[in-house]
């Protein structure tokens, strides 16, 4: 990997369209979809002279000054006679469309997957700082939650997308996704801003207390005493205890001390029920029992993303709000990305992102053997009228060609992109 420390300094007041740059500031600084990209317009100009910055590295060999912000389209070479006169060959069209939907679904999922990866190194330097230096942690804390809403695209509906492995350790993981999807549920509800600021820290921060407990005992397992599940429990009074350490706001302090009860009162620590919970700790109470399905410490524990929906639909009216459970439900889709499926026409496919609005026609990825598996394209099912998914399976029990192909997550992740950016995808 080149290493960018190498690449020149520019002034900013000399950058132009073209240039490929890298800001040193972090992710978390700029509201840019990446720490490193490419100069496309007069706009992205105006927003880096902004940023206070003085100076940014750039890389030549990666940028194109020939690009011009109000450049005019070069003409089209002219055809020859013979050229112009000849019939375009259908199999050369279907394989030049099949190139480019390959080449945006690819860019789409390498930016999301950038940006998880930006956001995680963000995560874990806050992490790094709760203990010894709290109050910069919350600010840092309040930076990634604002950089996360800042990149949502408010004004777009959002797919959640499923990404390759998750990077970095489970605690890690398990905090941003439970902050991502959280997020995404409170603008389903239609959360204003501030209220998102405060749900968005409280998710990220939600587990701080298992800091200050025994690494063995921060994962409840069924073989624990009464004193070692004592001793679990403890991670949540701690918690609230180091965010008033952080000097949180109430919203966020309440998800710590909440995101463990129920809506019947059967959780813990105070075996509260619904109307005593918070909103955001509703959401976060919900969204923390679905990824510890997903992705619990013991792997071959794990349910299917679709395993985990069924199992809260059926706990739902004693431990969920029911309002906030079906409108997760709505959200993730019945088939939320991550699960394995059996279509109707008895192909196997794998979920990548869900369609808002319908939650049984996802968009998935369909085991053809005649196609190379890196040159598979998504079939959007809610194109296809005629073709839907006849049930969920766990990986296991698919036939072996196909969960080579398919290549299930040990480990589910998501981050979302805007629905009207949909990557490349393939007809029935």
């Amino acid at each position: 990997m080149q290493d960018r420390t190498t690449d020149p300094l520019i002034d900013v007041n000399q950058l132009a369209v073209g240039m490929f740059i890298h800001l040193d500031l972090g992710w978390m600084s700029h509201p840019f979809p990446l720490s490193s990209f490419k100069i496309t317009s007069a706009d992205q100009l105006l927003v880096l002279r902004r940023l206070g910055l003085t100076q940014v590295r750039w890389s030549p060999s990666k940028s194109d000054l020939t690009l011009q912000p109000a450049a005019s389209p070069l003409p089209a070479p002219q055809a020859s006679k013979s050229e112009a006169d000849a019939t375009p060959d259908p199999e050369a069209l279907a394989r030049e469309a099949h190139r480019r939907a390959l080449a945006a679904q690819h860019e789409a999922l390498r930016l999301c997957e950038a940006q998880y990866g930006e956001a995680v190194e963000g995560l874990r330097g806050m992490m790094g700082l709760v203990q010894a230096v709290p109050q910069e942690a919350r600010d840092q804390a309040e930076s990634l939650t604002a950089a996360l809403l800042d990149k949502m695209l408010v004004e777009d509906d959002l797919n959640m997308r499923l990404l390759n492995e998750a990077a970095g350790d489970r605690s890690t993981a398990h905090a941003l996704n439970v902050c991502i999807i959280s997020l995404l549920l409170g603008r389903a509800f239609g959360l204003g801003r501030e209220e998102m600021m405060e749900l968005g820290v409280g998710a990220l921060l939600h587990d701080i207390g298992k800091l200050e407990v025994a690494p063995r005992l921060r994962h409840r397992d069924e073989s624990f005493t009464s004193a070692e599940t004592q001793a679990y429990q403890q991670h949540v009074v701690k918690g609230v205890a180091m965010g008033q350490a952080m000097g949180l706001q109430p919203g966020p302090l309440l998800i710590i001390a909440q995101h463990h009860e129920h809506a019947d009162g059967s959780g813990f620590p105070q075996r509260i029920n619904m109307d005593r919970m918070s909103t955001g700790a509703r959401i976060v109470a919900l969204v923390n029992r679905f990824d510890g399905l997903c992705n619990p410490m013991i792997v071959s524990k794990a349910l299917t993303p679709h395993e985990a929906l069924s199992l809260m639909f059926a706990q739902g009216r004693n431990r969920f709000d029911s309002t906030m459970l079906n409108a997760f439900i709505r959200m993730m889709g019945v088939y939320p990305p991550g699960s394995t499926v059996q279509l109707t026409d008895d192909r196997y496919a794998l979920v990548m992102s869900v369609n808002p609005g319908r939650p049984l026609k996802p968009r998935v990825m369909v085991h053809d053997p005649r196609v190379p598996r890196e040159e598979a394209l998504v079939l959007n099912l809610e194109d296809t009228p005629d073709l839907g998914i006849r049930r969920s399976l766990k990986p296991q029990f698919l036939p072996r060609s196909a969960l080579d192909y398919l290549a299930p997550r040990s480990r589910i992740a998501y981050f979302f992109d805007s629905a009207s950016n949909a990557p490349g995808e393939l007809a029935a």
